[in-house]
């Protein structure tokens, strides 16, 4: 198995960390979740795996993980651009990109933009194929509040709050382990944690909508498409999946069974096995 190397590059003047394995076969990168989220604790256990057969690279995301947190405002338009400029840097051309949540909403904002350059695309629990959030007008309140902060106050200080708000995402409890736990309380350590989720947030949140939602324009991807996604995942609900499958033309859906919005953190292993087999088949 290929051994995980820690690197950074500056992108736009900002220095972003990123993890890289293995270097022959084709190039697969990994764009992690929101919130708490950081390449290693979603894609951790995939990427060595993934390595024995492409060239993995797994960006922390700017706002996130051990990049760079400027205080600036941050949204989709911002991060499919420093997607854009991140490939640049690594000198990649053409790759299959894999996206989780947040993730998945980038590889699908970036798809659309530059089809030419992506040759197999992931979603994971994918945002950017919904209109709205759950209690979408609460949300859109909370997110222009001091409570959306306040919240990143309380989770600091209590870990048993960090592993309720865990069990919502992931689907069974014994993945929650210790090492989860303190990879989470850790993160929260930082002053400038949730700074970008936040950001992000205000600016997509609008009062009746979301302001990337990709729905109607998904018809317009050309390159095989792989949707994995939790079948018991509110935040994204499955039909949302199905849909974005029947309007896909190269599309195929696996809903995970027995997973919440945090997909991966539940089975690992079988993520990998997925992933392979689809960034091998030459039929779609």
């Amino acid at each position: 198995m290929n051994t995980i190397q820690s690197d950074s590059t500056v992108i736009d003047g900002q220095r972003i960390h990123y993890y890289a394995a293995g270097q022959a076969g084709s190039p697969v990168v990994l764009l992690h979740g929101g919130g708490l989220d950081s390449a290693m604790m979603s894609w951790g256990e995939i990427i060595a795996p993934l390595s024995a057969q492409h060239r993995v690279i797994a960006p922390d995301l700017p706002g996130y993980g051990h990049s760079d947190k400027p205080d600036i405002t941050y949204s989709m338009d911002f991060y499919i651009h420093f997607l854009e400029h991140f490939l640049t840097a690594m000198h990649l051309d053409r790759v299959s990109l894999a996206g989780l949540s947040l993730g998945g909403g980038i590889a699908l904002g970036f798809t659309l933009n530059r089809q030419e350059h992506v040759e197999k695309l992931v979603l994971v629990d994918a945002y950017g194929i919904q209109s709205q959030v759950a209690y979408h007008k609460l949300s859109y309140l909370y997110a222009r509040t001091p409570l959306n902060e306040f919240s990143y106050w309380l989770l600091r200080r209590s870990r048993s709050l960090v592993r309720q708000s865990l069990l919502a995402i992931v689907d069974d409890p014994r993945n929650i382990t210790a090492e989860l736990l303190g990879e989470v309380c850790q993160a929260l350590q930082d002053p400038c944690v949730g700074r970008a989720f936040m950001s992000l947030q205000r600016d997509e949140l609008r009062w009746n909508s979301l302001r990337s939602d990709y729905t109607s324009r998904l018809a317009e991807i050309r390159v095989p498409t792989l949707i994995l996604h939790g079948d018991h995942d509110v935040t994204v609900p499955v039909a949302c999946a199905e849909r974005a499958h029947a309007l896909i033309p190269h599309s195929e859906l696996v809903l995970l069974k027995n997973r919440k919005h945090w997909a991966l953190r539940d089975r690992p292993e079988e993520a990998v096995d997925l992933l392979l087999k689809f960034f091998e088949d030459t039929g779609l």
